[in-house]
């Protein structure tokens, strides 16, 4: 069985992320959607809320299972779940150089567990939650980059 590992902070989901969560489903048995923690970064939503917009995203995905992981390291959960892939999302060349740098430290950590890089459609290579954070933060229309319970809960939380 293929078994892949799809971590980010998620905060929230966008139709990019969705868009490589799809793609993801469709290449492995099992695909394992982690919500994590990027210290970088200042979360709008909780853990919890993530997951459950997550989870409404992709119920149509049996294959899909999203957990919640934001105390760990990526390549600890993918081993404690067996996971044979890390699966990371690229939008455009800015993202690819990211991801390359993540890819080489996580294969270097663990050596067994490959990265595989899965791009976006075109209409999601400039989705970023952050940039989807200013949209409505200043009343602009989100509806086309997220799913619709995350879109309605950033309208509600920044309005």
């Amino acid at each position: 069985m293929t078994i892949a590992l799809f971590p980010g902070s998620f905060d929230p989901i966008t139709n990019g992320h969705i868009d490589v969560a799809k793609q993801a489903a469709a290449l492995f048995n099992k695909l394992y959607v982690v919500v994590m923690t990027n210290t970088a970064k200042k979360y709008l939503f909780t853990v919890d809320e993530r997951v459950a917009f997550i989870q409404d995203a992709l119920k149509d995905y049996p294959n899909i299972q999203v957990i919640k992981r934001p105390n760990d390291l990526t390549v600890n959960v993918a081993r404690d779940l067996h996971a044979n892939a890390i699966i990371r999302g690229v939008r455009n060349s800015s993202d690819f150089l990211y991801e390359q740098e993540i890819a080489a430290m996580n294969k270097t950590m663990s050596p067994e567990i490959a990265t595989v890089l899965l791009f976006t459609q075109p209409e999601n290579s400039f989705v970023a939650s952050s940039i989807i954070k200013e949209v409505a933060h200043f009343g602009g229309d989100i509806n086309s980059f997220l799913p619709p319970m995350a879109a309605k809960a950033v309208r509600k939380k920044l309005s």
